[in-house]
């Protein structure tokens, strides 16, 4: 393909910049209009997709947004806005496990660009929300499935002893009815929410481990709580009051290992703070 002009390149920006303005008045049809000429112009410029997908997002026109991300991420994979954004929509239509994937892309992207951005900590929590609803939908179909095997075997059971009624007597009957109840209730206890063990979560924040990092006092904390704390309170381990600096910390794979393991275990049933 030929390279744009200079002039229509120019041209381009000051559209782009004309949206961003309607953008920040909430005029979102100009802005639409403002960034589709900017497209026309230069359709190969991922990040006025991505601004017009934003419009259409405010607006929840998610077919749209897919659109417009798709074709962002076809001219740049590396776009956080346009996975996340992508992300947002395949969830709206219900799309759990496309919508985690992408959003774990923009994730990972966001942390790898710009670990301190702000659209880390907002990726996380859509993320988070992704999550707990694929549990919930998972959870949801496999609870009726297991009722229908429950009123299955225990039909099954009750014919049995009809048939059998001479060789056994009403409290054997009972006790494996009751059985049968028991094995039906361990069966559903990963589908029930769980609390997030102590030693998941940061002692500051609280909140369940994403990137927890061990100082060398060998506490784990939160990577971006810490190095928060580290910025604005003083360069020192908050708990023991040790001088410390970014540079000794040290990615606690272990715990990290650990959380995933809790989290692929209960689906994400926690109860978040």
């Amino acid at each position: 393909m030929a390279p744009v002009p200079a002039s229509v390149a120019r041209q381009a920006e000051l559209l782009k910049q004309d949206g961003n303005n309607y953008f920040s008045k909430n005029r979102l049809g100009a802005a639409i209009d403002a960034y589709t000429e900017a497209i026309t112009l230069c359709p190969d410029v991922a990040v006025y997709w991505t601004n017009r997908a934003l419009c259409h997002m405010k607006r929840k026109e998610w077919d749209r947004v897919e659109e417009d991300c798709t074709r962002a991420i076809q001219i740049d994979s590396h776009s956080v806005k346009a996975h996340y954004m992508m992300g947002h929509a395949m969830l709206e239509r219900h799309d759990y496990s496309g919508g985690i994937k992408q959003l774990q892309k923009a994730l990972e992207l966001g942390r790898g660009a710009k670990p301190s951005s702000y659209m880390v900590e907002e990726i996380w929590q859509v993320l988070s929300k992704a999550k707990h609803l694929e549990w919930e939908d998972l959870s949801s179909k496999r609870a009726s499935e297991l009722q229908k095997l429950k009123e299955m075997c225990k039909k099954a059971l009750l014919n049995f002893y009809a048939i059998e009624d001479s060789q056994h007597g009403t409290e054997e009957r009972l006790q494996q009815l009751q059985y049968l109840e028991e094995v039906f209730i361990k069966a559903g206890e990963d589908d029930q929410p769980k609390d997030v063990p102590d030693y998941l979560c940061c002692q500051i924040s609280l909140d369940i481990f994403r990137d927890p990092v061990i100082t060398p006092s060998g506490i784990t904390y939160e990577r971006a709580v810490l190095l928060d704390h580290l910025q604005k309170v003083g360069k020192f381990d908050p708990v023991t009051r040790v001088p410390l600096e970014q540079h000794q910390l040290v990615p606690n794979l272990a715990v990290k290992e650990a959380v995933q393991s809790f989290l692929n275990r209960h689906g994400w049933a926690y109860k978040m703070s």
